[in-house]
């Protein structure tokens, strides 16, 4: 990089706002949000208050920036699950493996959106709104990739009588269960259930509709 790029001046200040995030990550996901107040995210980031003011507005904005971040590495995680199969049901399969993943890695402490909306309940709160955006794309994700697998088993007759949105939303409700239950109980029991139950929803989704007697 040549040294009258621009950027160069900016980097400390990009390098103090990555260290703030991370270290928010970090003690967020492990402790809890209410728990952890700014002098601490500032001591272990090794930067003032001022560093932090800069960059966040307050407390809300870095929970906002944290919850952001999540977002775009769970929306990554997902493209890179869709992406290494071209078969619709075999995408499933592959988000769900993703999911279990987490599950399964060292210090998986549950969904870090279930764990967030738990601490801001207020419907009108803009973290309670982050929630419910991250959770309102990952169910038209997966449903769209539902109803993929019922196209790719349509014919003349065939076609599941259970609708996509609704294969969608148990799917969903089968994610929360095993990132709830992940964290509590043996995570490999867990995991083994959970794509267990995916398989479920595939056979469901793809079954063939009887003919009419």
């Amino acid at each position: 990089m040549s040294p009258s790029d621009p950027s160069a001046e900016a980097r400390p200040t990009s390098a103090a706002r990555a260290r703030l995030l991370g270290t928010a990550t970090k003690i967020f996901y492990a402790e809890g949000i209410h728990s952890v107040g700014i002098d601490r995210i500032t001591a272990e980031a090794q930067v003032t208050r001022a560093t932090l003011y800069r960059h966040f507005a307050g407390k809300e904005d870095l929970v906002l920036a944290y919850l952001d971040q999540a977002d775009q590495g769970i929306r990554g995680q997902v493209a890179a699950a869709v992406g290494s199969t071209p078969s619709a049901a075999g995408q499933v399969r592959a988000v769900a493996r993703s999911i279990v993943e987490g599950i399964r890695s060292p210090g998986f402490r549950g969904c870090a959106f279930l764990n967030a909306v738990a601490e801001y309940p207020d419907p009108a709160h803009p973290v309670h709104w982050a929630v419910l955006a991250h959770r309102q794309w990952f169910l038209d994700t997966v449903t769209e990739l539902l109803a993929r697998v019922a196209d790719s088993n349509s014919g003349s007759n065939s076609g599941s009588d259970v609708t996509a949105d609704a294969a969608g939303r148990h799917l969903v409700m089968l994610r929360d269960g095993a990132m709830a239950a992940g964290c509590l109980f043996d995570p490999e029991l867990v995991s083994e259930t959970f794509l267990h139950g995916v398989e479920g929803v595939l056979r469901e989704v793809s079954a063939p509709v009887p003919e009419a007697g």
